[in-house]
């Protein structure tokens, strides 16, 4: 029989790309629980065959609804822009504590084979709301594992996804392809980026070589932030517009 499986925001950027991936590995007894009714309605018509369940995480009704019957979950759903974390600190310990502390509690209760949490390089140095945010989920892993020796509580972290929700690469796309002027941070600053694929491919690593709740976590490629913008320049600029930025 099919594995089932959970995915907690499965109707984001990096979620759609795991449900996409796991349909082509031959899974698609899916399940996704997200609180985005607007992107649920896209998944569903790019993945008919996919259950979604609309609803918060840190509403542990909806995470037992969604967890019943389920064999392993991929705990992607969060609070993720770092600026808003600041000032919404209530909303974001919701989502990235509490909304993990319910799925945790029902890897317990319907006796879930794996849970694999996604987590981020602001959880390395401690900084803002965000990364202490998931820091804690990591810990929160950590205590279920020691609690309950049944369920695999599994871990990656990464940095910036290309083009993902939120992502500078989307708003710099738009701005250049309509020629309208961006704004540039130190252009010798380093951002470190990853592709979806590689995203995904780490998780997937993860689950097939980590044995407990250490960081699972790869090398990221560095890009000075100059040659990235020259590099969207060259690919999206209109032929024989002039760069603007301020």
């Amino acid at each position: 029989m099919t594995p089932r499986y959970l995915i907690t925001g499965g109707s984001g950027f990096l979620g759609q790309a795991l449900i996409k991936r796991l349909i082509e590995r031959g899974n698609d007894n899916l399940v996704v629980l997200s609180r985005d009714e607007e992107n649920l309605v896209i998944l569903k018509d790019k993945f008919p065959q996919v259950e979604v369940i609309v609803g918060d995480i840190a509403n542990m009704n909806n995470c037992d609804k969604a967890c019943n019957g389920v064999d392993g979950i991929f705990h992607l759903a969060a609070f993720k822009h770092v600026g808003l974390a600041e000032t919404n600190v209530a909303e974001c310990t919701n989502s990235n504590v509490i909304g993990s502390l319910n799925l945790l509690e029902c890897t317990v209760k319907h006796n879930i084979d794996f849970i694999i949490g996604i987590s981020t390089d602001k959880a390395a140095q401690l900084k803002g709301v965000y990364g202490v945010s998931k820091w804690l989920m990591e810990r929160l892993f950590e205590d279920y594992e020691r609690m309950n020796p049944r369920t695999k509580y599994r871990l990656v972290r990464y940095g910036n996804v290309l083009y993902s929700t939120g992502s500078v690469l989307c708003k710099w796309k738009d701005k250049i392809k309509n020629n309208e002027e961006i704004e540039k941070t130190d252009m010798e600053s380093t951002r470190f980026y990853w592709t979806v694929d590689q995203a995904i491919d780490l998780i997937f690593e993860c689950l097939m070589e980590a044995t407990d709740t250490t960081i699972f976590a790869h090398p990221m490629k560095s890009i000075k932030m100059k040659d990235l913008v020259e590099a969207m320049w060259e690919k999206y600029l209109p032929k024989d517009a002039i760069p603007k930025y301020k």
